[in-house]
Order: C-alpha cells, then sequence, then structure tokens
C-alpha cells in the first residue's frame, strides 16, 4: 500500500486525534449506541489530553456520519480544532480507538483498509474503453479513449467486396485494441496502480492484453463480467474486480516475505532486508526502506522511539533525536514513527499475517521488517 493518500497528516504538527469509529446498525438501537460511542471517544479525547476545540471537531464529525455511507465504519484525524482526514473502512474494527497522542495512530488503518491495491479497471468494446481507478478514497475516472467507429462490425456473406469489407472491419478491430493498449498503459504509468483489471468485449479483452508491454500485460487480469456499455454494472462484476485485488495482495505478501528471509543476513555481510526497531530507524532515516513489513500482532510496534517535527528525526533514543537537530523530541511508537517516514519517502507498506501461534508466521522478528531500496552493510 502507498501511503500518499495520507500526506495531509504530515504536512501538520500535532498531537492527533486519531478515532476509528463503528457507526452500528441502521435500527433505532443503533442509533442509540451511536450515540453512546460518540460521547466514549469525546471522553477518552478529553481524559487524554485533547483540546476543547478538536473533541468537538470529533464529536460533529461522528456524529454525522451516516451508516449508509460508511457501513464497515470512519477513520477520523483531527488536530488543531478541525478533522484534517476522514476515511472509510473496509472492515469494522473490532474495538473503538479514540487516542490523543504526538503522531497519528496509523497500523489500525492499514489493516481495517484491506491494505487496498490500487486498481485500474479498463471497460472495453471494438470502438473504445473508459478507464477508472480503484483505491483507499473510492473510485475515481482515470479518463477514456475513443477509436475508430466504422467499421466495426463483420457480415456473414462469402461475397468478394464482403470479404473485403470484413478486412477493413478486422483491421479497425486490430487498431482500435492498439490504441486502447497504448493509452491504458499511460493511464497506469500516470495512475500509479498496482494492477489492471480488463471488463467488456471478450474479443477486444485478450486483444488489448496482448498488445500491452510486458510489464503491464504481467499485472493484467480479465474478467468476463460486465462491459463497456452504460448498465453493464453487476454484483458478478464487483467480486471479480475485487478478487483481482484480493489475489494480487496475497501474492505480493508472499513474494516479499521469500525475499525478506532470502535477505537477512546473520553473518554480518550485506543484506537486502532488515528487522528490529534500530536498524529499522536507521534504514528509515536514510531513505532504504522501500517496502515497510508490518505483523500486527508484533512486540516491537509499541516500543518506544524518539521523534520531532521533521519525518527524519526519529531514533531509538532520545539523545540521539536531539543529535539529529530536535530540542525538543517528544515519545511516540515505533510503528507511528515508520510509518510517518516511510509516507514521506514513498515507500511501500504491507501488513503480513499475524504469527499462528506454531512457530510460522513469525516474521519479521519483533513484527517490524523492512525490504531495502539498496544493499546494506551490518554493523554486526
Amino acid at each position: 500500500m502507498q501511503l500518499s493518500f495520507l500526506a495531509p497528516l504530515f504536512e501538520r504538527r500535532g498531537p492527533w486525534a486519531t478515532v476509528y469509529f463503528d457507526p452500528a446498525q441502521k435500527d433505532e438501537s443503533g442509533a442509540k449506541r451511536r450515540e453512546l460511542s460518540v460521547r466514549e471517544a469525546c471522553r477518552n479525547l478529553e481524559e487524554e489530553g485533547a483540546d476543547a476545540a478538536t473533541v468537538q471537531a470529533v464529536r460533529e464529525a461522528l456524529t454525522s456520519i451516516r451508516p449508509a455511507d460508511a457501513p464497515a465504519g470512519t477513520a477520523i484525524f483531527a488536530t488543531g480544532g478541525e478533522v484534517v482526514l476522514s476515511l472509510s473502512l473496509s472492515r469494522p474494527p473490532q474495538r473503538q480507538i479514540a487516542r490523543w497522542t504526538a503522531l497519528p495512530r496509523l497500523t489500525p488503518l492499514l489493516e481495517l483498509s484491506a491494505q487496498d491495491p490500487v486498481c485500474l479497471v479498463a471497460y472495453i468494446d471494438r470502438t473504445g474503453a473508459d478507464f477508472e481507478l480503484r483505491g483507499a478514497t473510492g473510485p475515481q475516472d482515470a479518463g477514456q479513449v475513443a477509436g475508430r467507429r466504422w467499421p466495426v462490425h463483420r457480415t456473414a456473406s462469402s461475397d468478394w467486396s464482403e470479404r473485403h469489407f470484413q478486412l477493413k472491419v478486422e483491421n479497425i478491430w486490430d487498431h482500435n485494441a492498439r490504441e486502447i493498449a497504448e493509452a491504458l498503459s499511460s493511464a497506469y504509468a500516470e495512475s500509479g496502480a498496482d494492477l489492471v483489471v480488463l471488463v467488456g468485449d471478450p474479443r477486444e479483452r485478450p486483444a488489448v492484453r496482448d498488445k500491452l508491454p510486458e510489464a503491464v500485460r504481467e499485472v493484467t487480469v480479465e474478467t468476463e463480467h460486465g462491459g463497456h456499455a452504460a448498465g453493464s454494472f453487476s454484483p458478478a462484476l464487483e467480486e471479480a474486480v475485487e478478487q483481482a485485488r484480493r489475489d494480487y495482495t496475497r501474492r505480493r505478501i508472499e513474494e516479499a516475505l521469500d525475499r525478506f528471509r532470502a535477505g537477512r543476513s546473520g553473518t554480518g555481510g550485506p543484506a537486502d532486508a532488515v528487522e528490529g526497531v534500530p536498524a529499522l530507524v536507521e534504514a528509515v532515516r536514510e531513505h532504504r526502506i522501500d517496502t515497510l513489513l508490518i505483523r500486527p500482532d508484533g512486540s516491537d510496534l509499541a516500543r518506544e522511539t524518539w521523534a520531532g517535527n521533521d519525518p527524519d528525526q526519529v531514533a531509538v533514543r532520545r539523545t540521539d533525536a536531539q543529535i539529529l537537530g530536535e530540542g525538543d523530541p517528544f515519545p511516540v511508537r515505533a510503528d507511528d514513527a515508520l510509518l510517518r517516514t516511510a509516507a514521506v519517502t514513498d515507500a511501500d507498506v504491507l501488513i503480513v499475517p499475524p504469527s499462528d501461534g506454531e512457530g510460522r508466521g513469525d516474521v519479521p522478528a519483533g513484527g517490524l521488517g523492512a525490504l531495502l531500496r539498496w544493499t546494506y552493510a551490518s554493523a554486526g
């Protein structure tokens, strides 16, 4: 998951109110539970020292949430008397979280947002395509392309002139497929999408896919559900797109963990992966983290680190943070500090499965690790 959508949180100084809120059901009892949940969240923030203006901003935001708009829940981040960011969740929180901390609490957001990859959906027919981007902030229009429109239909005649006409149709189909593939490749590069889903005409889909550059073709899947025409939306199409996103995430996690295991070095030699808070703090300060791995049940996530207002000012000890130029560093959770710096350095973040209790799935040790952008020479 890329965290660029969280940029507003790193452009402001804290402290921050972070609330993960489940709006409950739509019935009368649900409305009563929502009211009690709002009171509880605001009371928790007050007890932790939040200022009155920020608590009021949170109260108003929570009260205005309608279950139909965010059925799985909402994450709210507020400071300085205003809500800076409000995001819908993919899954409801198991328990309400309301915290007042120096940095926003972000790991629950990654868990509850299902670390959805950014997906570029291409709705195709023989005359063109519409592109839609799907990510953490919801669906967005990503452009369209129109090919040649005449002639696009073949006939059943065997007459020479008709065969010539059919050849012309075939040429236009091929031309349009090439036009769509070129536009789709550009949209993929410009959008920063992780994968592509081709929807629509069963003949044109493979024709377009075959003309995509290899790098794009490798992350492209097709579905027979839906189409380019208006009204072609269907639950089957939505499920196919979501399944493609889930499959992509599963493969990415498996590949990342394989790379992580292979990249660790226990001999003091060069390593392409690191784990443990001290090594990660050093790597993130130097912008060497390519992918930050977080196992939510790891003990290192809550380990105390020290940070300053600059995202690069993160250290294991308070004195180290002062050496980095922060005269008054503040204590923060390790995962919050690492996520802030990872976000502003365009690092990727993956939530990996928790330990299964039998010695499997306990990578990275302590719950925090990283794949590096360039080789790291261990100091051990």
